[in-house]
């Protein structure tokens, strides 16, 4: 009963807490503050409720235990986070995002790619990771280079596609400007094309970066070595160690969101000038 009760003054604290700073002006540290309260009264109820109804670590372990299960598994966790993050997701993320920038320069220069290759594009691109990753596993083995194959795979149309859309984001006026001042294809490309593509370059960045992660940790389920984050999570449940299970999750979840937030953090200083960063 004390930890039911624990669970209620947790969601009422945080509720408290929360509307005060919510009515204050916003700030960075107001910006901050609430999402981070949120989160530690998310862990404090779920703490609460679990023990307070003895629910089976099996359906769904304490927050405590898992913390208690990470610190247990640093090197295990440390091992699989280098074979899937940075061996996998990783080099597949620079290799299919420098690819499809590639591609788009050459879509973009040549129309008949345009018409050819985006729509093949859009057909991989619908193609489910769990029908790609067996194919892929079975072609470059059952290490992390055939997850890298699925991470290239998985966000080289999405970066291609908002690539040549950013590029054809310059109006005509700007073209033609650019024209009078005797600029060729390339310095046009260079002084003004790409700066206006931009925003549309980092939001395929942004979206590739939560794409890469899925990518590497799913394609680990159909084949992998005794290591990796997909590996674990699949071995981990058919053992009933959920507490291990969720390590690797709260693992891919800050890895993911520390991706993600480097990515803005980059296109927050190189599109400055953009409206959408004005009121950031």
């Amino acid at each position: 009963m004390m930890w039911l009760v624990f669970a209620f003054g947790a969601w009422a604290l945080g509720w408290w807490v929360n509307a005060r700073l919510a009515a204050l002006p916003r700030t960075r540290v107001t910006g901050l503050a609430v999402p981070l309260i949120f989160g530690i009264t998310l862990i404090a109820i779920w703490e609460g409720v679990v023990r307070g109804f003895d629910i089976s670590a099996v359906l769904l372990p304490a927050p405590s235990m898992i913390a208690a299960r990470f610190a247990a598994s640093t090197a295990i966790l440390w091992e699989d986070f280098v074979q899937t993050v940075i061996k996998g997701a990783l080099t597949g993320y620079v290799l299919g995002c420098g690819a499809a920038f590639l591609v788009a320069i050459l879509v973009d220069r040549f129309d008949f790619l345009r018409r050819g290759l985006l729509p093949v594009g859009n057909f991989v691109a619908a193609l489910p990771v769990i029908g790609m990753a067996p194919i892929l596993v079975m072609w470059f083995g059952f290490d992390w280079q055939s997850k890298a194959a699925v991470v290239v795979v998985m966000v080289f149309f999405p970066m291609l596609v908002n690539t040549v859309q950013g590029l054809a984001d310059s109006s005509a006026m700007q073209r033609d400007l650019m024209r009078t001042y005797a600029a060729g294809y390339w310095t046009t490309l260079l002084k003004l094309r790409l700066p206006a593509a931009m925003p549309f370059i980092f939001n395929g960045l942004k979206i590739a970066s939560t794409l890469a992660l899925i990518g590497a940790i799913v394609a680990e389920f159909f084949g992998s070595p005794i290591r990796g984050m997909g590996f674990r999570i699949s071995t981990s449940v058919g053992q009933l160690a959920l507490d291990l299970v969720w390590a690797e999750i709260v693992v891919a979840a800050v890895v993911g969101s520390a991706f993600y937030g480097i990515v803005a953090l980059i296109e927050r200083m190189v599109t400055f000038w953009h409206p959408s960063q004005r009121h950031l």
